[in-house]
């Protein structure tokens, strides 16, 4: 996928998980880019994983199913990330 394509599903897909998450997120647009980035790469894991059996560090594609895996996938970033800071959302 190129830049382009990850800059535009990392906004997406930082944004919607921002939106869903409950409680306020601090942070600007280049926080929620990397949010959804990193969401893409973790549900695009979980996804192999399930499918697969195996782990391995892979990324959504620019799709329907690859928007919603990569909300999951920042819900669940954004969960580890407060868990491990101990912030109240």
């Amino acid at each position: 996928m190129n830049i382009l394509a990850w800059i535009v599903l990392g906004l997406i897909a930082g944004a919607i998980a921002k939106a869903i998450y409950p409680g306020h997120q601090s942070g600007n647009i280049l926080g929620t880019l990397i949010l959804g980035v990193i969401g893409a790469f973790v549900g695009g894991s979980i996804y192999t994983l399930l499918t697969t059996g195996t782990l391995a560090l892979t990324a959504t594609g620019f799709s329907i199913g690859g928007i919603i895996l990569s909300v999951v996938g920042a819900i669940i970033a954004l969960f580890i990330y407060y868990a491990a800071t101990k912030r109240t959302a």
